[in-house]
């Protein structure tokens, strides 16, 4: 009789330790408009945790996600060159390393192109090495990155964040509550930093265009963009962060983000040989699509504030001349917003970095006026600059 009871005990806690359900009561923020130029930066939100369950006023807690777990890999082809543009599961390696380390190589997806080949460059100049050098990135990578593949898990919150109905029309969208994801499939490549076609080939189409919460599939083995994280919160000034120095190259389609103002080139004497030196004040620097030539004007501008999840003012006419009409819609943030999740507007009216809702297209089109990142780029900045930063567009 005791021993029956004891297993009836054993059997029904892991039930109840994750019987707990998310809340779905929890207050939508609204967000700041777009254009809000003429308007005070709003204050940080301050997030409070939620009450121990027991107490009856709290919100129950969400399910936890467990963390992707990595995937053993094989050992690196030793007969692979690391002289060379590597290929396979270390092309996979060298792009999740340079993502890691703020040299951002745009999609995830094992292909070394033009993105990934400018990030070594950047690194190379960070850290010394010859700027066409794939060597030290190469071994760097194979020595941070063993694992390239992990299982991870689809969280719960992804059902608050996906919406197949959302619609493709301006005017439907401002009706919808929010900009969502419209699949689960695009909810997990954008949390990944990789897209759809990338994690069907390392899965199957049958599996991720079927996936629900709590499935699993296998991702690039990188932090995690969580979405479920953001609110309308704005970033307010902090003096070191204000102080650096951001270079929009809309030539090479990057953004490189300086401690202070970057040094002049100096041109050395063709007879003389030295190792380059490292470039610390280099901090990071990431793919963007710029805005067209006749709505991007060039010169230096202030960073003049930066808010998670923007209103966006919808005006076609403005986006075909770059002048404001009256007749304008206000389509809601979300991640598939065209400014994605979050606005860092600077003091040229109108003017600003934000993200996208078609990472797959940076630097393949073009923006109608700003400069656009991946959202998992983007949402990085208010780490590296803050209001009061320099913005050069060149």
């Amino acid at each position: 009789m005791t021993m029956r009871f004891l297993t009836t005990v054993l059997l029904v806690l892991p039930f109840a330790a994750f019987s707990q359900t998310e809340n779905t009561d929890r207050p939508v923020l609204k967000a700041l408009p777009l254009d809000f130029e003429d308007q005070p930066p709003q204050p940080a939100i301050t997030v409070r945790p939620a009450l121990p369950p027991q107490a009856p006023e709290a919100a129950a807690l969400p399910i936890p996600t467990p963390a992707p777990m990595p995937i053993p890999a094989t050992a690196a082809d030793p007969t692979a060159s690391i002289d060379e543009k590597p290929t396979g599961d270390d092309a996979v390696r060298l792009q999740i390393f340079l993502d890691q380390s703020n040299f951002g190589p745009g999609v995830i997806d094992g292909k070394i192109g033009r993105f990934s080949e400018l990030a070594v460059r950047s690194w190379n100049e960070n850290q010394g090495h010859p700027i066409e050098s794939w060597r030290a990135a190469n071994i760097a990578a194979r020595a941070a990155v063993p694992n390239p593949y992990a299982v991870a898990i689809v969280p719960e919150a992804a059902e608050k964040w996906v919406n197949p109905g959302l619609s493709h029309k301006r005017p439907e969208q401002a009706k919808a509550k929010q900009m969502s994801y419209r699949s689960i499939g695009e909810f997990m490549s954008e949390r990944y930093h990789t897209d759809v076609p990338y994690l069907i080939s390392l899965n199957s189409a049958s599996k991720i265009n079927n996936l629900k919460p709590r499935d699993t599939i296998i991702v690039p083995n990188v932090k995690a963009f969580e979405v479920e994280l953001l609110t309308d919160r704005s970033y307010s000034e902090l003096e070191d962060l204000g102080e650096r120095y951001a270079v929009v190259d809309t030539k090479n389609n990057q953004v490189r983000i300086f401690a202070a103002a970057p040094r002049p080139n100096i041109i050395s004497d063709p007879g003389l040989s030295s190792a380059p030196l490292p470039n610390k004040a280099l901090l990071a620097s990431f793919p963007i699509t710029p805005g067209k030539p006749q709505f991007v004007e060039l010169g230096s501008w202030k960073l003049k504030n930066m808010v998670e999840l923007p209103w966006w003012r919808y005006d076609q006419q403005l986006l075909d001349t770059g002048k404001r009409s009256e007749n304008a819609l206000m389509i809601p943030p979300g991640p598939n917003s065209p400014v994605g999740i979050i606005w860092n507007g600077t003091t040229r009216p109108g003017i600003g970095l934000h993200g996208t809702s078609d990472p797959e297209t940076i630097g393949r089109s073009q923006s109608a006026g700003c400069i656009r990142l991946a959202n998992w780029d983007a949402i990085r900045l208010p780490t590296l600059i803050r209001p009061g930063a320099t913005i050069e567009i060149r």
